[in-house]
């Protein structure tokens, strides 16, 4: 097997990411205004999140910048942040809504359970370690470098944590071309399929896990995904082999990398900031944070995973875990149970 080494916006290390004009805009005073003006809407005013769609929303004041955000997206770093969102006098209710607004206007929000919700917050539910409802997003701890089953993971911060819980954002392709030079026997590994364990909530599936390889490059794009935890859970699995010792030192020797300073860029999302990040071409951790005691002033995030009409296509051995792998389709997402 030859492997490519990949060139373009989409490979960046560390902080270099912000260089670029695009990935980044602030929200101006008539920006701002402009939201809050929607929020009085008859039709959006009282409406839960979950309702609003982009056809009923337009806001030609953003047009350019969302527009430029797709492409940024997809074609750029894989990577936008908005910022500088007002939310004083704003309840968490009406920063969903805003929240849904801006990110109908990039995809189409897709289901984060087995009950169909698509905005999901992000916080400590205090769930007993080994519960069988927590989720790495609903806990304190930090998260290993990992992938969520979108083209396109949206987060809004609400409330930060009294310390910690940065964001951390790495190129894949940037780690794929440095295996390529420096370890091209683990690279090889990767380029096989794991088996990953479904998630406990991920039920409406013919079987509990699929078989997926971490970087499945298609007809000249490059794509990666990864999430150990459902890696590692997989290969314990009956009848499923355990990780070899070379697929485990390729594993770590990604993660290793991943948290070397000049691979990744780190930062503290703040209240009224969004984060875009496109899931097939970098991934995100976080670190573990200490919270407030009172629960209004906990840290809260929102987070909505989008399908989008700008999607690459995929190896069609993804199809297992995203459910399709044509491009610009409705993809990924947590399938809800069989019926019975």
């Amino acid at each position: 097997m030859n492997f490519e080494t990949f060139t373009g916006p989409f490979v960046w290390k560390g902080d270099a990411v912000w260089n670029r004009p695009d990935a980044c805009h602030y929200l101006s005073t008539s920006d701002i205004s402009a939201l809050r003006q929607a929020l009085k809407r008859e039709d959006l005013a009282g409406a839960a999140a979950h309702v609003i769609h982009p056809e009923v929303f337009q806001m030609p004041e953003l047009d350019g910048v969302l527009g430029k955000a797709r492409q940024e997206l997809e074609n750029g770093c894989g990577v936008f942040r908005l910022r500088n969102l007002d939310l004083c006098g704003l309840d968490v209710k009406a920063v969903e809504r805003i929240f849904r607004l801006l990110t109908c206007q990039i995809g189409t929000p897709i289901s984060q359970s087995a009950s169909g919700e698509t905005l999901f917050h992000v916080c400590d539910a205090g769930f007993p370690a080994g519960h069988s409802q927590a989720r790495g997003p609903n806990t304190r701890q930090g998260l290993s470098f990992h992938t969520d089953r979108c083209d396109i993971i949206a987060f809004a911060c609400v409330r930060q944590a009294l310390a910690g819980g940065e964001n951390l954002l790495v190129s894949a392709a940037a780690l794929h071309n440095h295996l390529l030079q420096e370890r091209p026997d683990l690279l090889r590994q990767l380029y096989q399929p794991f088996i990953w364990k479904r998630h406990n909530i991920d039920t409406g599936n013919q079987r509990p896990w699929c078989e997926l390889p971490i970087f499945a490059p298609w007809k000249g794009k490059f794509m990666g995904n990864i999430m150990r935890v459902l890696i590692e859970r997989g290969h314990q699995l009956p009848n499923i082999p355990n990780l070899t010792v070379l697929q485990r030192e390729a594993l770590d020797t990604l993660e290793s990398l991943a948290r070397r300073p000049e691979f990744h860029t780190r930062f503290l999302q703040q209240p009224g900031d969004l984060l875009f990040v496109n899931n097939l071409l970098v991934w995100h951790s976080r670190e573990p944070f200490q919270d407030a005691a009172e629960p209004d002033r906990k840290r809260l995030l929102l987070r909505i995973w989008l399908a989008t009409a700008f999607s690459r296509e995929l190896d069609p051995i993804y199809a297992g875990l995203y459910g399709h792998s044509q491009a610009g389709i409705l993809r990924g997402g947590i399938h809800p149970p069989n019926p019975a």
